[in-house]
């Protein structure tokens, strides 16, 4: 795993997401929030006194939240407020695989954009 992309893990994952289609991001809540379409959230960075680690939260295809959490506690956590609806919670203070970054950001995407967004992404 790799613990270093050459930045910040805000400016990294901000990068991530900003690359995918039509996304946008502003804050919700006080925290750097990626949205689609400007309307939908599908990934939230928590990083603030009144979260307990560094971390971000990410919508989740159905049985991910609990797959990944099970094996890899150190990891990963049912977030807060959106835990209950299948949301991944990965923690940014612990040794960061970037490439998995990129396919959790990208999976939450999928989650939540239209289909015609994803066909985009997928064409490349």
């Amino acid at each position: 795993m790799s613990t270093d992309d050459g930045g910040e893990p805000l400016e990294l994952l901000r990068a991530r997401c900003l690359a995918l289609p039509e996304v946008t991001e502003r804050l919700s809540h006080g925290a750097p929030t990626w949205f689609v379409r400007g309307k939908k959230t599908f990934v939230t960075y928590a990083d603030s006194p009144y979260y307990e680690r560094l971390g971000f939260w990410c919508a989740a295809p159905p049985g991910a939240q609990e797959a990944l959490v099970s094996a890899e506690p150190d990891r990963f956590f049912r977030p807060p407020y959106v835990g209950h609806r299948g949301w991944l919670g990965v923690y940014l203070d612990v040794p960061v695989d970037w490439v998995e970054i990129d396919e959790l950001a990208e999976d939450a995407y999928r989650c939540i954009a239209p289909k015609t967004l994803v066909a985009r992404l997928d064409a490349g």
